[in-house]
């Protein structure tokens, strides 16, 4: 009687703990590179390297929502009009089930560069053929790709 009791207690908690263990990350990525070739890159407190501005998907949140929201609060730059999809990633190193969904920011608006925070350490605008040599491999396989219109790999 106490094992069926434990049983249709515990039973409807199994997808969410099959979820925490084994759930999928999402992550999203901005590219924005204004009409003078620059990209703005940021640099994190802790993580080697430049980086597309970015971050996690917020429960209830759109990829695209997130775009915006993570390219606002990480470069102090507003997204204008419809991002453009560049392609979704494996990223195979977090966890074995992240995922990244990289937008083109085909038009944008940039405030003054924010100052350094908790998370970002330094916002930079690149130009696209003389990026810094500190750029992480992913990014710099993405804006290979944008700069040459190849099509996108499948990995982050």
């Amino acid at each position: 009687m106490a094992a069926m009791w434990l049983l249709r207690t515990l039973l409807p908690l199994a997808p969410f703990a099959r979820r925490m263990r084994h759930g999928m990350t999402l992550g999203v990525r901005a590219i924005a590179i204004g009409a003078d070739r620059r990209v703005l890159l940021v640099r994190h407190t802790y993580s080697p390297g430049w980086h597309l501005p970015g971050g996690g998907v917020d429960v209830g949140e759109t990829a695209v929502e997130a775009a915006r929201r993570e390219l606002l609060e990480e470069t102090n730059t507003r997204a204008i009009g419809p991002l453009e999809l560049h392609g979704v990633f494996f990223n195979p190193p977090v966890g074995g089930r992240d995922h990244v969904v990289c937008f083109r920011v085909p038009r944008f608006e940039m405030g003054p560069l924010p100052a350094p925070t908790y998370e970002i350490a330094e916002v930079g605008a690149f130009l696209i053929d003389a990026l810094p040599e500190t750029v992480t491999p992913a990014t710099h396989r993405r804006l290979q790709e944008v700069a040459s219109g190849a099509a996108p790999d499948d990995c982050w």
